[in-house]
């Protein structure tokens, strides 16, 4: 017997498993199992299951025969619980390899395992790895590693497994488990990330009602979330409910939180806990790279350091602001980069920096610089809130006791600034602009003039080199007086001279002297820096000259290479030449690889260029024209591929150029969401002259922007602007077309009675001129919002007309998503089994062409016949596959709504937790439908709580909801009232 025994810290010897033959791998947190590499291994009966889980829980140790009997039977163990205990080991042995489950004085033992070999050994090496990040300051890698551990179970640990011991180690289990998870939410909550927070806290509070933590964490995440009425609603309740089940009060730091909520204490809006302000999670870099040949400006960088040196002192008492004013091409950007980075010691918590274009006539939008810095500093996109304010508020938060160094460049004027600022001491701004910033309150002024003559000498010796001036210094002189001693034309001009071995300063201040080769008036403001930009422009070449002319006519914030070649009209390598060579120049910048883009003004000055310069002068709508067709060429090749058999395509405008072609989906709607900017701002661009239908069709073509929440504004503001075109043109057939895509815009954002007002004028537009395709369009939006308002048989009239209008037309996609419509108004009238058929009416037609975007509104418009028939299970499945598909197509407002519809689903299985949970996902989410659609959410998380006897809570939904109700005048509101009125006496 002593020879089978192994010393408890033996291995096994690599001769006894065969080469081949991987480790076996056990499982604790779920059902007790085994593996060997990716196959299961059998480990027999729940008892030797529960030997197996003994074992392997006990880490190596080994269990007398006596502890193994307690463990699975207690105190009542059958005559042969020794023997079966044997029996157990022995089948055991033989399922696993030699020498893993060992005899050892009584008892046995399992040993030898490879680290890693037991999903629990795994989830303590994770959390020590947590643990020790979170000490380090580092919150988002210990979320991280929570996040793996607590991936780790499989449902309930030790899951069937039978006995005593067992059953104690579940519970224990389960208690960590819990301690994890609100470990885990609590750095979620440090991250920023509260609205998804609030969903599984929903449900977490609702399994677990007498958590006090739990319930902690949710009333801080809605409080950040912005409901501080729920938050407070959470605490009444779970005070009643300790009362009524405990007979106690709520624990001291629950009290505390609550007193902080009713104070709106500025604390709790931070994201970093308070016990740790200076725990920092991202510390953003975001300066550009100052220029190696900085020159000069030794005052301007001396007063400006020193107040930025006196705004990052330990006795800072205000944030510091300096605003540098002046033309453009004075060498704003460049001073306040190299003052930013001389002082990036004394801000040690980050720099951002942001070009606000406020010299081009669409300035950047402060909520959506404020977007991009919240993520900068870490901010979940979830998290980030949507009006200014709330944003605002957030960002300062976010900085209050750390030293950030923000830099905005370009300024349009104080007000676009002002969000833009930090709020607290430590904290400093530095703002360029072209104008100076006399009502920005207590902003360092700095009025910033041209260079001068021994500065600008300096400046263009340092980038020629001092052998090729040294010679030359008078001809250096005139070349530098002839740049108005602005930075950016000397350096323009001095570049273009290094890269011209063969030029001497001479040649280059000859072509200067040329008033003919300059504006006519050298003076400040723009003319200043149009006179720098002509001299890069006019040393080009003249298939460059044409390359930087055509390029700023187009409008965008960017543009990508396969776009500019359309432009160009040339093949993507000479294009890419000639781009590439015009970035070595300086008049334009290559964004990223691939994309390209002007400086505001240079833009402008191409486009001036254009007017003087392009000949024949049909050039310029020619080069329109063919950025036109490649953008509404390549939105028609999506839509096609996203929807086979869409007949749109064949009733859109035709084109001559061609656009980008894709195979695959995921590439193809990639380029329609990368593409969006520039893709809305060329069909705006298009709604003059001759490309007025096009660039109304480019909208129609990609309206799944509409739906997408990141660009529907954009593609609102287009709409309206097509709308507004073809109706002053007169071309009604364009602007039943634009009216038409309002209409799609009016349904995702909640406003009905505009929705039905552009449908009804679309339809009249379109009879008028016999276009088909906005007819039944139209019948189908009709339908759809006649059915939301409660007309139940004008949404069957509009629904039958779309059906038979797309029939006619032979377009199948669109039958089935009126007979998916149709199937919702039949479900209104009580015929949920007319419902159900038409529903997989639409589906059937949807598989039959391959359309899964399409196919995911029919599984949910199933998924809706199916709640009401009470096939919960069956409506679980469609909305679970709706849902999926949603997500992989990018519909975030659909992707909402499908999570307000289970949530339905689940509270009709009475299952309020579940529901509760992912109606708090819609509304982290956002829905199709605005604020009403918002209200019915709030309205049904509202009844999930209640159910959950969360009555408090319940009720701060219900006014919320009623809110917004009477704010869309919506019927529900008396519905609501209903809820919130007291109950009768009894």
């Amino acid at each position: 017997m002593d020879d089978h025994r192994v010393p408890r810290d033996a291995r096994v010897p690599e001769q006894r498993r065969p080469a081949s033959a991987a480790a076996p791998r056990f499982g604790v947190l779920g059902p007790v199992r085994a593996w060997r590499g990716e196959e299961p291994l059998p480990t027999g009966s729940p008892q030797q299951r529960a030997l197996l889980a003994a074992l392997l829980l006990r880490e190596g140790r080994t269990a007398t025969a006596g502890e193994l009997i307690d463990a699975l039977w207690g105190e009542e163990p059958p005559q042969q619980a020794l023997a079966a205990v044997r029996t157990y080991a022995s089948r055991l042995r033989k399922v696993l390899d030699a020498g893993v489950l060992v005899s050892e004085s009584g008892g046995y033992a399992i040993r030898g395992l490879p680290d890693g070999a037991l999903d629990l050994a795994r989830a303590h090496r994770l959390v020590a790895e947590a643990e020790k990040a979170r000490a380090a300051g580092e919150p988002g890698r210990a979320r991280e590693a929570l996040n793996r551990a607590l991936e780790l179970w499989d449902g309930e640990a030790l899951a069937g497994v039978p006995g005593p011991y067992a059953q104690a180690q579940r519970v224990r289990l389960e208690e960590w488990r819990l301690g994890l998870l609100e470990s885990r939410l609590d750095l979620d909550l440090e991250q920023g990330c509260h609205a998804e927070a609030v969903s599984e806290l929903t449900a977490l509070t609702a399994a677990h009602p007498l958590r006090e933590r739990l319930r902690e964490l949710l009333m801080l995440a809605l409080y950040r979330s912005g409901r501080q009425g729920e938050a407070l609603a959470v605490y009444a309740d779970t005070r009643r409910l300790l009362a009524e089940e405990l007979g106690v009060d709520p624990r001291p730091d629950l009290r505390e939180l609550q007193e902080r909520i009713l104070r709106a204490d500025p604390g709790l809006s931070e994201a970093a806990p308070a016990a740790d302000p200076g725990g920092l999670r991202v510390r953003p870099a975001q300066l550009p790279a100052t220029v190696p040949d900085f020159t000069g400006r030794s005052a301007f960088v001396k007063e400006l350091g020193e107040v930025l040196a006196a705004a990052s002192g330990d006795e800072g008492s205000v944030m510091a602001v300096s605003a540098l004013a002046g033309i453009g091409g004075v060498g704003k950007t460049t001073l306040a980069v190299h003052v930013a980075h001389q002082a990036r010691s004394a801000f040690p918590d980050g720099q951002l920096y942001v070009d606000l274009q406020g010299a081009g006539q669409r300035a950047s939008e402060p909520e959506t610089v404020l977007g991009a810095f919240l993520r900068a500093l870490g901010t979940a996109d979830s998290a980030i809130p949507d009006s200014l304010q709330e944003r605002a508020a957030l960002y300062r938060s976010l900085l209050d006791g750390r030293r950030v160094l923000v830099l905005l460049d370009n300024a349009k004027d104080a007000a676009q600034v002002r969000p833009l600022l930090p709020g607290t001491a430590g904290c400093a701004a530095l703002v360029t602009s072209r104008v100076r910033m006399l009502d920005l309150a207590g902003a360092h002024l700095v009025d910033l003039d041209v260079m001068s003559p021994e500065e600008a000498l300096a400046l263009f010796t340092r980038i020629v080199g001092e052998e090729r001036v040294a010679s030359e210094r008078e001809a250096a002189l005139d070349v530098v007086a002839a740049c108005g001693f602005l930075p950016l034309a000397i350096r323009i001009a001095a570049s273009r001279l290094a890269a011209r071995r063969t030029w001497t300063v001479s040649v280059l201040a000859a072509k200067l002297a040329d008033e003919r080769r300059r504006l006519d008036e050298l003076q400040a403001g723009d003319l200043a820096v149009k006179a720098t930009f002509e001299l890069g422009y006019g040393q080009l070449e003249p298939a460059q000259a044409r390359a930087f002319r055509l390029l700023g006519l187009a409008d965008g914030p960017d543009i990508s290479l396969a776009a500019a070649a359309a432009v160009l009209d040339l093949p993507l390598p000479d294009t890419e030449d000639l781009l590439e060579s015009l970035v070595d120049t300086s008049l334009l910048e290559s964004a990223a690889p691939g994309r390209y883009r002007f400086h505001d003004l240079v833009r402008l000055y191409a486009r001036a260029c254009a007017e003087r310069d392009e000949w024949p002068p049909t050039e310029r709508e020619s080069a329109l024209s063919r950025l036109l067709d490649f953008h509404l060429a390549t939105a028609a090749g999506v839509f096609a591929l996203e929807r086979p058999g869409d007949r749109l395509v064949d009733h859109l405008e035709p084109t001559r150029h061609p656009g980008l072609t894709f195979t695959d989906r995921q590439r193809a709607l990639d380029w329609l969401y990368s593409e969006a900017n520039c893709l809305l701002s060329c069909a705006r661009q298009a709604l003059t002259g001759g490309r007025l239908r096009r660039g109304v069709d480019l909208l129609w073509a990609a309206k799944d922007l509409s739906e997408s929440g990141a660009n529907s504004k954009q593609y609102e503001s287009a709409a309206l602007a097509a709308r507004d075109a073809a109706a002053t043109a007169g071309d009604r057939r364009a602007e039943g077309r634009a009216r038409t895509a309002l209409t799609n815009v009016h349904l995702v954002a909640g406003r009905y009675d505009d929705a039905e007002d552009e449908a009804c004028r679309a339809v009249a537009l379109a009879g008028s001129v016999g276009d088909l395709i906005p007819l039944y369009w139209a019948s189908n939006d009709r339908g759809i919002i006649a059915l939301i308002q409660g007309r139940n048989e004008d949404a069957e009239g509009h629904l039958l007309s779309a059906i038979e209008g797309s029939r006619a037309d032979g377009n199948l996609p669109l039958e089935a998503s009126a007979l998916c419509n149709l199937s919702r108004v039949h479900l209104a009238l009580g015929r949920t089994s007319q419902a159900i058929a038409l529903a997989q009416q639409g589906i059937d037609l949807y598989d039959r062409l391959g359309l899964t975007l399409r196919l995911a509104n029919a599984r949910y418009a199933l998924g809706l016949a199916l709640t009401e028939a009470g096939r919960t299970a069956d409506a679980l499945a469609e909305l679970t596959g709706a849902l999926e598909m949603f997500r992989t197509d990018r519909q975030r407002l659909w992707e909402g709504t499908t999570h307000f519809r289970i949530a339905q689903a689940h509270f009709a299985g009475r299952q309020p937790a579940k529901a509760a949970q992912h109606a708090e996902q819609a509304l982290a989410i956002g829905c199709i439908g605005g604020d009403r659609m918002r209200a019915n959410v709030l309205t049904a998380l509202g009844g999930c709580l209640e159910a959950l006897g969360q009555a408090d809570r319940a009720r701060a939904c219900w006014r919320e909801a009623l809110a917004l109700y009477e704010q869309v005048g919506a019927p529900e509101a008396d519905d609501v009232r209903g809820l919130l009125a007291p109950a009768p006496a009894v």
